[in-house]
């Protein structure tokens, strides 16, 4: 799935309110840490993590791994923040423009 640059405007102004529901600490992205990615996108269409410094990958490179294990698509980074969006199969809650 790929998104225009309206809908990522959108989901970035959703998202801009949410406080993080994951981090990736010094363990990088371990299955841990994607199991509870995909655990929370049984409950989230969008989501929001941290990377901490002690993280030994980039930003991007978490973003876009965790997107890939998830069947996710990586919104946006800033920092050391990541977005991810992932719809419900069935019915979406977000109603993208």
């Amino acid at each position: 799935m790929t998104l225009t640059s309206k809908q990522r405007a959108y989901l970035k102004g959703l998202a801009s309110t949410n406080s993080p529901l994951f981090t990736v600490g010094k363990g990088g992205v371990s299955p841990e840490v994607t199991q509870s990615v995909e655990e929370l996108f049984h409950t989230h269409e969008l989501i929001k993590g941290s990377v901490l410094k002690s993280c030994p990958e980039d930003v991007r490179q978490v973003a876009d791994t965790i997107a890939g294990r998830t069947h996710a698509v990586t919104v946006h980074t800033i920092g050391r923040k990541i977005v991810l969006y992932k719809p419900f199969p069935e019915e979406p809650e977000i109603e993208l423009p």
